[in-house]
């Protein structure tokens, strides 16, 4: 995968967890994170604040794949 698979997905998705894109791209979660890092460097994606879940009450998620990345146009 390459800056602009991860570009076109977040585009077309405008709001993707980390979860999502680990299942989608099948990659390590660090490795999407430094990618991730390059667009929001440039202004591209917004890291939005980590809940301590994702929101329900199963308590299954791990909180290290509930941040919420954001395109911005």
């Amino acid at each position: 995968m390459i800056l602009s698979d991860l570009r076109s997905y977040l585009q077309e998705k405008r709001r993707v967890t980390l979860s999502d894109l680990v299942a989608h791209f099948h990659m390590d979660a660090d490795a999407l994170r430094g990618m991730l890092g390059k667009w929001i460097n440039k202004g591209k994606v917004r890291l939005n604040p980590v809940a301590s879940s994702c929101g329900t009450s199963c308590c299954k998620c791990d909180p290290t794949l509930t941040e919420i990345y954001e395109w911005v146009d």
